[in-house]
């Protein structure tokens, strides 16, 4: 059933990626509607989410808010669908790094780096920064259930160069990589909420105690790598803009959990700016105190 599932979905996903832009988006006006107006797709979520994170706006603002969101989040999917035939040349007008120095100079220093963002803006096209590297990337993401879903999406993922690792293959490769003096960039999408069973750090998120991912800094205190932030802005329909900053060039000296705290700081500063090209759909305070 896996397998028919993918075979009649692929076909359109192709066509869809062949599109032009200004017809793209059209259709993700379409797929807007379906999934606001008729779906309804998490809209419970979101709005517990929205009034978690603003409730010093008013209701009117974060319906507005809600709305911008779904059709970003239209914008995303069709946007990674696009990934599979978009060519280098349109990625580099759509995608722009403003300071890639910042790897460049870390690059030098001859350890991995783990490169800490959020779900916000364009996290999908950010792979696209890989072909400016040194040192293999690596991206993390879960698993797909459907096995020829899932190899798709690593093709979408990789199509830059990076190697793409589920969460539980991390651990094991970037030990694996560091007993064998590899040096790498390990991408760590780090806001969603943990299992609670995993839950090792409490800290603040828009006001709210909450459990918080802490495997991008425990594992750079444990391989010894440098910590970026990369902040991803929306500038327009299509076109995005990332810049990055140095978290810590040696996180062994830093408090526990310190590291984690200053990059859910700086994101959540990222997303008062425009809280509309934030992934609301997630539950992030699923467990709060």
């Amino acid at each position: 059933m896996q397998f028919i599932a993918f075979i009649l979905i692929y076909p359109l996903l192709w066509i869809i990626s062949m599109l032009p832009f200004r017809l793209l988006y059209l259709l993700s006006d379409f797929f807007f509607v379906i999934m606001y107006h008729v779906i309804g797709y998490r809209k419970k979520t979101v709005r517990k989410n929205l009034v978690i994170a603003l409730p010093h706006i008013t209701e009117k603002e974060r319906l507005a808010i809600e709305k911008k969101s779904y059709h970003h989040l239209c914008d995303l999917f069709l946007e990674m669908i696009k990934t599979l035939t978009i060519s280098d040349k349109e990625m580099n007008k759509r995608f722009v790094t403003k300071n890639i120095e910042v790897i460049k100079q870390l690059e030098r220093k001859g350890k991995s780096i783990a490169l800490m963002t959020g779900h916000y803006a364009s996290y999908e096209w950010s792979i696209s920064m890989n072909k400016s590297f040194s040192f293999q990337g690596y991206a993390i993401y879960k698993k797909i259930a459907n096995s020829y879903f899932d190899k798709l999406v690593r093709n979408i993922r990789s199509k830059f160069g990076a190697t793409l690792i589920t969460t539980k293959e991390t651990i094991p490769t970037i030990e694996e990589n560091f007993k064998n003096g590899h040096l790498g960039i390990y991408g760590f999408a780090s806001d969603q909420s943990p299992k609670i069973s995993k839950a090792f750090h409490w800290g603040n998120f828009f006001g709210v105690s909450t459990p918080l991912q802490t495997g991008a800094e425990m594992l750079s205190k444990r391989f010894d790598m440098n910590i970026i932030f990369m902040r991803i802005r929306k500038v327009k329909r299509g076109y995005y803009e990332a810049e990055l900053e140095i978290l810590s060039e040696n996180p062994c000296t830093v408090p526990d959990y310190e590291i984690t705290d200053l990059f859910m700081k700086k994101l959540e500063k990222l997303i008062l700016e425009a809280p509309e090209y934030y992934l609301w759909t997630h539950k992030r305070f699923k467990y709060m105190k």
